[in-house]
């Protein structure tokens, strides 16, 4: 299913003339930003489950997305690696 750029949520990445600091790939950041948001909408599948039974699953991922967004703010090269790994094999 293609998108066009106006439905990307990270469309200001293409469009960015910041550069990142040495040594941080910008694919890397691309990439667990992507997959940030895909483990994002997963929360809300969780979130939406009845009588509360995703709570676990839920409370989980958030983990995962907070502790991935930090990596990203303190340009941890090797954290941005781990949390890459570990979300995509969420699901």
């Amino acid at each position: 299913m293609a998108e066009d750029n106006t439905d990307d949520p990270l469309d200001f990445i293409n469009n960015s003339s910041g550069e990142l600091p040495d040594g941080i790939p910008p694919d890397l950041v691309k990439l667990l930003l992507n997959e940030i948001v895909r483990v994002k909408e997963l929360i809300k599948y969780y979130d939406a489950i009845p009588d509360g039974a995703g709570q676990l699953g839920s409370s989980i991922l958030n983990e995962l997305v907070t502790e991935a967004y930090n990596s990203l703010v303190n340009y941890d090269v090797v954290l941005m690696e781990k949390y890459y790994a570990l979300l995509q094999n969420c699901d």
